[in-house]
Parts: C-alpha cells; structure tokens; sequence
C-alpha cells in the first residue's frame, strides 16, 4: 500500500466499551418510540452493526450512501448522494448514524434532505466528532469520541477504500 499505520488513537476495547454506552443512551432516550436508525454509508457500516446489536429496544435499520471524499485526505466539499433510504421517513424517529463529523458537509446536506421528509424526530450520532466544522448546522446528539484533528482509518473509515477492515482507529503516516 505505501502507507504505514502511525499510531492507534482508539483501540478495540476502547472502542467496544463506548459503543455500548451510546447503545445505552440510544435506547434510554427513544425508549418506547418507532425508532429507525439510518447509516451513513460507506464508513458507518462496522459502527453501525455493532451498535445497532447494543441498542436494547426493536428498532429498523436502513442505509444512504453519501460520498465527498473519493481517494483524497480532505472533503471536497460537495456531496452526492448514491444511493437513497427506501423507508418510509414521515412520522417516525430517526437517528442518522455517521462515522466522523469533519468538515460537516455530508451531516449538513443529509440533515436536510431527511427534514423535507418530515421525521417525527431527526438526531445525529457519531462515532467521532472533530469539532472544527465552523458551518455546522446540526451538532450530533450521541457522540462517541472527540477526535483529533488528523486523518484517521480503521473500524469503518478508510484512505482510498484502504484499513476499512481494522478492528481500532489509528493514523496513517505516508
């Protein structure tokens, strides 16, 4: 590949431990509610199937496919989406699902979208949160880690469809 894992930010256990804990607070919260859980895919696969298992109430799951990055380390600022929940969304409560919030781009353009489809409820969670997107408009409700402020893989998150497959976050050094 050419590239090198630098260090491990999260490990496994780390990671296991925390997801537990927002399937906790997931379910506390829409306790009792019609809750669907929609994953930002492609990153959110791995966190999506691991908390969606620690959710302790009957949930649906479904997926959207939204891309910015391709194979470069920095969103390009513009999102497509490729492929569109076939769930009816009216009148339920969602829980959009993402991997990292980054630049924002891609929570801020699915926000929208799944609002003009009126959602009982519509909330965020996400794995990590770099707290330096300046035009956030939605600040995610379930946050597992604060990350830094470098190009992180593993556990869902990729360089170039690359360390999708790692079981902890690290980064990478070129």
């Amino acid at each position: 590949m050419g590239r090198e894992i630098a260090r491990v930010v999260f490990d496994e256990h780390t990671i296991a431990r925390r997801v537990a804990e927002l399937g906790s607070e997931i379910a506390g919260h829409y306790d009792g509610e019609d809750l669907l859980v929609i994953g930002v895919l492609k990153g959110s696969f791995i966190f999506v199937a691991d908390l969606v298992r620690t959710i302790s109430m009957p949930h649906k799951v479904d997926f959207l496919v939204a891309a910015s990055y391709g194979t470069a380390k920095v969103s390009s600022g513009t999102v497509r989406l490729l492929y569109d929940p076939e769930t009816q969304l009216g009148g339920k409560h969602i829980l959009l699902v993402e991997d990292i919030v980054d630049s924002g781009n891609t929570l801020n353009h699915v926000f929208g979208l799944m609002r003009r489809r009126h959602p009982k409820s519509l909330e965020a969670c996400t794995l990590l949160h770099k707290r330096k997107a300046p035009d956030l408009e939605v600040e995610p409700r379930f946050i597992g880690f604060d990350a830094p402020h470098a190009f992180l893989v593993g556990y869902g998150l990729d360089h170039a469809e690359d360390f999708r497959h790692l079981p902890y976050i690290a980064t990478i050094e070129e």
